[in-house]
């Protein structure tokens, strides 16, 4: 995923924290804090709940740009958040930020609507990037959670769709694609096809022109779709 994506904002970004810890939810404006000193991104927390109800008062009453949603609440979970706020037009910007790594979780999170998922102990390293994405209406998968993802999405909807158009990835392109699905870094790519990085980049390059995305976790779900490769 690039890293160098970033973008600007002339005005602080609205932030909802959802998360049943207080202590975790203080840790998250300590790094939201950190951003508005050391980034582009200038971030305001508008909103706090600990609990499903308060949580979708709040998204309703304060119409937040990012809610960073924790799994497990007082009187329900991620997932109804999510469902609750489809129902009441609600649902903005979000990135799940969690200590559970279900792959049947993961992937009924991101059915339901959230547009990013990563897991607790990455928050520092992962972030930032992750809101980047999310804000330009682009989907976050750490390579952690791309991983189960893409293989749970691969099992539970039976046969991929075959592609019938002209797309055409080569033996080595196939090869590239299916680490990507595995979460393989570039750096992981190279060593396993014996191909330096630089020349790891350039398939990507041009996988990503023939697949018509903009992103590796793009890339391996439209491939997987079309049936180009398999996990």
């Amino acid at each position: 995923m690039n890293t160098s994506l970033t973008i600007k904002s002339s005005c602080p970004i609205s932030t909802l924290l959802i998360d049943d810890c207080h202590e975790f939810r203080q840790g998250l404006r300590d790094l939201l804090n950190f951003y508005n000193l050391t980034s582009d991104l200038q971030f305001q927390v508008v909103g706090q709940a600990a609990s499903l109800t308060a949580a979708v008062q709040c998204a309703i009453d304060q119409t937040p740009q990012l809610i960073l949603l924790d799994m497990e609440l007082s009187d329900g979970t991620g997932i109804d958040v999510l469902q609750r706020l489809k129902q009441e037009h609600k649902l903005s910007h979000v990135l799940v930020i969690s200590g559970h790594d279900e792959d049947e979780l993961i992937f009924r999170t991101m059915q339901a609507g959230a547009q990013g998922y990563i897991f607790k102990h990455c928050l520092s390293t992962q972030l930032l990037e992750a809101i980047q994405l999310v804000l330009q209406e682009k989907v976050y998968l750490s390579p952690e959670v791309a991983t189960r993802f893409f293989n749970y999405f691969h099992f539970s909807s039976g046969k991929p769709t075959r592609c019938h158009s002209t797309i055409h990835l080569t033996e080595r392109e196939r090869d590239v694609v299916y680490w990507l699905v595995q979460g393989a870094s570039n750096e992981v790519i190279s060593k396993e096809l014996y191909i330096t990085v630089g020349t790891v980049k350039a398939y990507l390059t041009t996988i990503f022109e023939k697949l018509n995305v903009s992103s590796r976790t793009q890339a391996a779900l439209q491939a997987l779709k079309l049936g180009l490769v398999s996990v």
